[in-house]
């Protein structure tokens, strides 16, 4: 393995015994010997503030890789395609910017026959919220109480950096029992993984890097449950308009929060009734398949009525429903809840369909590139006419182009025209582009050369929001 930064307590020595020959019991008691390094371990990977999208995302995979190079393992470590992966039409989405990451995977081979077992547990942890609420510094675990009481205060310490670390135990206890003489028949791996909280790219990656196993574990949180199913989950954003005016003359004006209620009513039916009968298997929860909004923003000035919300969430996938039919299944609710309310029926203010074209710039010959941008810009739903983007990725040794606003500077004839077949930017996004530094006009088109791949994909919102609706 390749040099990587080395930080957190030893890995503890464990002494050699080759009169050990029954896995279980040679396991057991390199468990017992390893137990009492737990506390230290564990406190070392929650100091390690991994917030996704973090440097701090990237340092802790290194750590780790390091940590499990030391116990003999046979480690992968790589640093993740995230244009490309992200261009992929399974990639599960994120949610964080990111210009790194690094899939690890450490394997302690058997002595064949068996079957092998993958232990899966993410690295990454969500932002700390507000510091207040914090009765100790979230990234200086703190340990509490004594006995069975005893908890480590942290973030992360739960959620799920302590089944990482119970993870880690075990397999260097295999890995011990493995050099006393008791050698598994399967293959023993584990995958740290990035990106958990914000979609799956970790796991993801580590799929595409080919590591497979005939059985998973992941010690997420469950209060020692065994959860043998899982139900999945879509994100949303949903974007309501109203009619701005200063507040002095608040009559005149349509404040799009009053109009949320609304939606949350329809939403909150349309739980329920996907909770009605739920599958065996995800009965013991109180709620196997939530619908649940965590942000909502609305307005831009104190003085003035909110003519524009946008609300974001998450929506439970039921256990075996094909993906298509539950997200048609929310966008009817929020259509049927929009038809019964007259402000949003006759302002419906959604994107209208969006095409994006990637490609070097060079037709195919006979080909009519012009014509069919025309036919693609002549499609239309209830939202306007299909806007189409061009990405245009080149040999050329020229400077990013973001959404210019005329092709003169442009590098060659084929940026020029592609330049001419896009879309002009909607004042929507105009103004998002603006808010994350583009120097946009209103004559800017969607039309990128050779532009960052992460940072395109974050502006264009394509991640793990696949209803982008009212």
């Amino acid at each position: 393995m390749s040099g990587s930064p080395r930080t957190g307590p030893p890995t503890p020595a464990v002494r050699q015994d080759r009169r050990v020959t029954d896995p279980r019991a040679a396991v057991e008691a390199a468990l017992a010997r390893l137990l009492p390094g737990l506390d230290d371990l564990l406190a070392s990977l929650v100091a390690i503030p991994s917030v996704g999208g973090t440097p701090a995302e990237s340092h802790i995979q290194h750590v780790l890789a390091a940590r499990l190079d030391d116990l003999g393992l046979e480690v992968d470590r790589w640093p993740l395609d995230l244009a490309g992966l992200a261009a992929e039409p399974g990639f599960p989405g994120s949610e964080v910017a990111r210009t790194e990451a690094w899939g690890v995977v450490a394997r302690l081979p058997g002595s064949g026959g068996g079957r092998s077992l993958l232990l899966n547990a993410h690295t990454d942890v969500v932002p700390v919220g507000d510091p207040r609420a914090w009765t100790s510094p979230p990234f200086a675990p703190t340990f509490r109480g004594t006995g069975d009481e005893r908890r480590l205060v942290g973030r992360g310490a739960c959620d799920m950096k302590g089944g990482l670390a119970a993870a880690c135990l075990a397999v260097a206890a295999v890995s011990a029992a493995a050099r006393s003489g008791a050698r598994l028949a399967g293959d023993v791996l584990l995958a740290p993984v990035v990106g958990e909280e914000d979609g799956g790219l970790g796991t993801y990656g580590v799929l595409r890097r080919g590591w497979r196993a005939d059985g998973c574990v992941i010690p997420e949180p469950t209060a020692l449950d065994l959860v043998a199913a899982n139900a999945g989950a879509l994100t949303f954003r949903l974007t309501l308009r109203g009619r701005s005016t200063h507040a002095s003359r608040r009559t005149e004006g349509v404040s799009v929060l009053d109009h949320l209620p609304t939606v949350l009513q329809a939403l909150r039916a349309l739980e329920e009734r996907r909770n009605t009968s739920v599958d065996p298997l995800l009965a013991g929860w109180p709620l196997a398949y939530p619908l649940s909004i965590g942000r909502v923003s609305a307005g831009d000035w104190a003085s003035s009525v909110p003519d524009l919300l946008v609300a974001e969430g998450r929506y439970g996938v039921a256990l075996g429903e094909p993906v298509d039919e539950a997200r048609a299944a929310f966008e009817a609710a929020v259509a049927a809840a929009c038809a019964g309310d007259p402000w949003l029926a006759a302002h419906p203010g959604c994107y209208p369909p969006i095409v994006v074209n990637i490609t070097d710039g060079e037709p195919n010959p006979g080909s009519d590139p012009a014509g069919e941008a025309r036919q693609i810009m002549g499609l239309s739903s209830g939202d306007g006419n299909v806007l189409l983007y061009n990405i245009h990725i080149s040999s050329l040794n020229a400077n990013p182009v973001m959404f210019p606003d005329a092709a003169t500077g442009l590098p060659d004839k084929y940026a020029r025209f592609l330049f001419d077949i896009s879309s002009v930017l909607p004042d929507k996004t105009q103004a998002i582009a603006r808010q994350q530094g583009f120097p946009v006009t209103e004559s800017s088109r969607g039309f990128a050369f050779n532009a960052d791949m992460v940072q395109l994909i974050s502006f264009l919102d394509i991640g793990t929001r696949p209803v982008n609706m009212r």
